[in-house]
């Protein structure tokens, strides 16, 4: 409790990052009038570089993988898709490489997609750990450092949130058999 100039009392308002009180951001949310031009599944680009093939005779070989690294022929955002895709996830690094402001690269990134710009980030480091928890066997620690996420608590973090999952549980969830080795990086 506090006291006004009067002498009056008045509880203190408390506040909380969001995130912390258990209740959702509140967003105004953006919605694009027209289809987005890119699609999320379009503009993706796999961290591997090498695909598993089997000869007639049982042998394995591993060949390059078909990658098309500028999806949409727009080069700031191609690069900042590359950015993505390499584990790097500091947005104000990449804006300042090109002279942004994140809210440049966000609006570039709703205007394309359709998605704020954290979401289609976010997103995007999700489906990079997705791919790496499926297709490899590289540690939890590992995976969160290549796909951007930082660190192996981030990671766990991430998923419990959007999955309500472990990393560890998911990548059983995901995982076939004969997944692992099907790609390398």
């Amino acid at each position: 409790m506090g006291r006004d100039g009067q002498g009056n009392a008045w509880k203190y308002r408390q506040r909380r990052p969001h995130g912390l009180s258990g209740i959702p951001r509140n967003y105004t949310e953006r919605k694009l009038k027209v289809e987005p031009q890119f699609p999320f599944k379009k503009v993706y680009i796999t961290p591997f570089r090498l695909q598993r093939h089997y000869a007639d005779d049982g042998t394995v070989s591993y060949s390059e993988l078909s990658r098309n690294l500028t999806p949409t022929g727009i080069k700031i955002f191609d690069d900042f898709l590359q950015y993505l895709t390499a584990g790097n996830s500091d947005l104000q690094v990449f804006a300042d490489r090109y002279g942004l402001r994140i809210s440049d690269i966000d609006s570039m990134i709703f205007v394309l997609t359709g998605m704020r710009g954290i979401d289609f980030r976010n997103r995007y480091l999700m489906w990079v750990a997705d791919q790496l928890l499926r297709w490899s066997d590289l540690s939890i620690a590992e995976v969160a450092k290549r796909s951007g996420l930082g660190s192996p608590n981030n990671l766990y973090l991430t998923y419990k949130r959007e999955f309500n999952l472990a990393p560890g549980y998911r990548r059983k969830a995901l995982r076939q058999p004969g997944d692992v080795g099907k790609f390398k990086l």
